[in-house]
């Protein structure tokens, strides 16, 4: 109880954790994977695909036969064949109303984690002031609280008994672009997050390409991505659940009204 902020309409958690506290609470819930669930759900609902989340510990293969959906390869795979993946600047207008299923190790499994909840968006720094939007508007007709979580990484050389979660930064400074543009009164957690965002704003470029998940991304050959997620309110698309897939929050809102 103690660690919950429950006194507060603002919060922010980490991770896998922290999206399943969120979702038994009945919040709504942000999730926050800057690179690259979040950034390529946003990216590629704005080139009008359709994205259907999937747990990366079932079989998405199998699942994407059942619904008619295409299974996202890995990035380098991908790449070699010309198709979309969680690289963001995959997509383009030939993937309009295409049907795809994304699996993660974080994005889409906190999203798993947290679907049953009043709603669940999407957040990045693309789309920081339209996701707070959306979720203030959600705010207002539900009067729940707000969860933002930045999903952070897994460490892959886990000793016995540790925790695999990462923090990121990106995750971290996206959480609180977004949490800058909540209502509501913030817990000091959400609002040391919104500190730490406006405090990095002038730089948050340069953060973002030198901090240890863009390094990656960059060693590996996708320089594009790490430049391409950093782009402060850069669409107005908002990722929504809709039971299994994503749909945009203005589409969303026409076919579903809280009374």
């Amino acid at each position: 109880m103690w660690f919950d902020q429950s006194p507060y309409e603002c919060r922010v958690e980490w991770g896998r954790r922290g999206a399943r506290e969120a979702a038994d609470r009945g919040d709504i819930v942000i999730i926050v994977d800057v690179l690259s669930f979040s950034s390529t759900v946003i990216s590629a609902l704005t080139n009008g695909a359709i994205i259907y989340p999937f747990p990366p510990n079932l079989d998405g293969k199998e699942y994407a036969g059942k619904i008619g959906a295409k299974y996202l390869l890995g990035r380098a795979e991908a790449a070699r064949l010309s198709q979309p993946s969680l690289s963001p600047v995959s997509f383009n207008e030939h993937h309009h109303k295409k049907k795809f299923v994304l699996s993660s190790l974080n994005g889409a499994f906190c999203t798993w984690a947290a679907s049953m909840v009043p709603a669940l968006l999407i957040g990045s720094i693309l789309n920081a002031e339209a996701v707070a939007s959306a979720a203030n508007q959600l705010r207002k007709q539900t009067r729940a609280s707000i969860t933002v979580i930045p999903c952070g990484e897994q460490w892959s050389d886990v000793q016995n008994n540790e925790d695999t979660l990462r923090p990121a930064i990106e995750d971290y400074l996206g959480a609180g672009a977004i949490l800058n543009y909540l209502e509501g009164k913030k817990s000091p957690e959400a609002e040391v997050c919104v500190y730490a965002f406006q405090h990095a704003a002038p730089k948050l470029k340069e953060l973002i390409w030198e901090c240890g998940s863009g390094r990656e991304l960059r060693g590996r050959g996708f320089e594009d991505d790490v430049i391409h997620c950093s782009r402060l309110n850069a669409y107005p698309t908002v990722p929504i659940l809709n039971n299994d897939h994503f749909l945009d929050f203005k589409e969303w809102s026409e076919i579903n009204v809280y009374t």
